[in-house]
């Protein structure tokens, strides 16, 4: 099936993570890049890599960043591979590719991760399956809080093999980031009816309890304190998501 298949990847300033993202495509004719107009090496780095085609558009949202990269670089294949440039391919996951042969009815395929930090695997993480594989005829984008969200016009099953989520992008970037993701998240969490959000979203919203819930949870329920300091670190990152985003939350309360 990996003829039928184009990997599709977004960039801006990924020179740590890109060429070993790139690395596990070689099986792929082309490989579509989406770049925001890169100021490091990025570019260099994709260019050495002569399966690649590169666009470049501004960005404004990732919905619309990826809704550009589905319908407007020319893609052929019914297949797209959708990934992150930290998104590591296992030798498996290529291998399982190969041999898939999907039913018509079946329009994507989520992946499980296992999480790196500092370049060593976690025993678990709280990041979830995403669908990254899926029939282009059949899927869109749209904005989701901090992030998108693709929406699949059909069945959606679940790849056997994981993919690695290996960022090694400073914790000073990771940062900045966070505090642009976490604005996004609050707002979303602020307009929504609280009955209708899901239960992590619901202890999210009380921002007196998911700073101290999370990284009990990912140390003891999940875990990660197992993995020593790489787990501790990935435990404090998600406490500091949490307490941005509490007082994100709470700064919009005392403005009301």
């Amino acid at each position: 099936m990996q003829k039928q298949i184009t990997p599709v990847l977004l960039t801006y300033n990924e020179a740590p993570n890109i060429e070993r993202s790139l690395s596990r495509l070689d099986w792929a004719d082309k490989i579509i890049v989406v770049d925001s107009f890169s100021d490091d090496e990025t570019l260099a780095i994709i260019q050495q890599f002569p399966n690649t085609q590169i666009f470049q558009r501004k960005f404004d949202t990732h919905t619309r960043q990826w809704n550009f990269a589905l319908n407007e670089t020319g893609i052929v294949t019914e297949w797209v591979l959708a990934l992150d440039a930290d998104y590591i391919l296992t030798k498996t996951l290529v291998a399982e590719l190969k041999i898939l042969e999907p039913p018509k009815e079946i329009t994507g395929f989520r992946a499980k991760f296992i999480y790196y930090v500092a370049g060593q695997p976690l025993v678990s993480s709280v990041y979830p399956p995403v669908t990254v594989l899926y029939r282009r005829a059949y899927a869109h984008y749209q904005q989701d809080g901090h992030t998108q969200k693709v929406v699949i016009n059909g069945t959606v099953q679940h790849l056997r093999a994981p993919i690695l989520h290996d960022d090694r992008k400073s914790l000073c970037h990771w940062v900045s980031s966070q505090n642009r993701y976490i604005r996004l998240e609050a707002q979303k969490l602020a307009q929504s009816d609280f009955k209708n959000l899901n239960w992590p979203d619901r202890i999210r919203a009380m921002y007196f309890i998911a700073p101290f819930a999370v990284p009990f949870y990912c140390l003891f329920i999940k875990g990660i304190i197992f993995n020593g300091l790489p787990g501790l670190h990935y435990a404090l990152q998600r406490m500091f998501a949490e307490l941005l985003l509490s007082l994100y939350l709470c700064d919009m309360k005392l403005k009301m």
